[in-house]
């Protein structure tokens, strides 16, 4: 069972990701809520829908990952949002679970945060943050592989995620184009590296080390644009809205 919440990012092993996006609250609040739009861009997802719902009850929808050729592993959830705050920000909380014996996951919860920064949304954009935590399947052996590769895993692809979302949002750069552009620069560093090394074996090395520390292109997704831990000038704790969601 998923411990008590207390605030993730920095207690707990929880995950945090923060992306500073320069377009309107609108515009990330839609690409963000609406399934259609939010599976385009979340590398963790490949199937996101609703399903009906009767008045006052929370959203429950699906989700899955394709991890083979006609094999998704699905699981379900529940989602509730707060468009309008009193102090400008909006926010959304999920909790969700999955049976499926190929699912690292047996549940978890989270919350995304839209905070408008100091300029306001239309001149500085907004904080587009999230903290969620899960609890992996398989005992022991599980809570290891998930500390030493799944949860960072996790993360990188929650920030990659996030920075598709900003190119979308600020530049126009779909997630697709922009996951096409990915590739190619990924394949672009190991060919040169290959080449090099064929041609030149004493090169090879510095030019392996620009492959892996020169940054993407500005038009390239990366996860280190994104914020990893809280800013010391927040303290950040689950929504309250979190602790009312039913479970899946």
């Amino acid at each position: 069972m998923l411990k008590p919440l207390e605030g993730w990012g920095n207690v707990g092993g929880g995950l945090y990701i923060e992306a500073r996006i320069r377009a309107g609250l609108e515009c990330v609040w839609e690409r963000t809520q609406d399934p259609a739009q939010h599976q385009r861009w979340d590398l963790r997802f490949t199937h996101i829908a609703y399903l009906p719902r009767a008045e006052g009850e929370s959203q429950r929808f699906t989700y899955g990952v394709r991890v083979l050729p006609g094999l998704l592993v699905a699981g379900t959830g529940t989602s509730a949002g707060e468009r309008h705050r009193p102090d400008g920000t909006r926010t959304s909380a999920l909790r969700f679970a999955c049976a499926h014996p190929l699912s690292f996951l047996t549940e978890g919860r989270g919350y995304w945060r839209y905070v408008p920064c100091e300029g306001g949304p239309e001149d500085d954009g907004i904080r587009f943050l999230t903290g969620y935590d899960y609890e992996p399947r398989w005992g022991r052996p599980g809570r290891l592989a998930d500390r030493l590769v799944f949860r960072p895993l996790m993360g990188w692809a929650t920030a990659w995620s996030f920075d598709r979302l900003r190119l979308w949002c600020e530049r126009g750069i779909t997630p697709e184009r922009a996951l096409r552009r990915g590739l190619a620069e990924v394949a672009f560093r190991l060919a040169a590296v290959a080449l090099t090394g064929w041609a030149a074996p004493l090169a090879a090395v510095p030019v392996l080390l620009a492959a892996v520390l020169l940054p993407p292109l500005p038009s390239t997704p990366s996860a280190a644009r994104c914020l990893r831990r809280p800013p010391e000038r927040t303290t950040p704790a689950p929504p309250a809205l979190l602790h009312r969601l039913e479970r899946p």
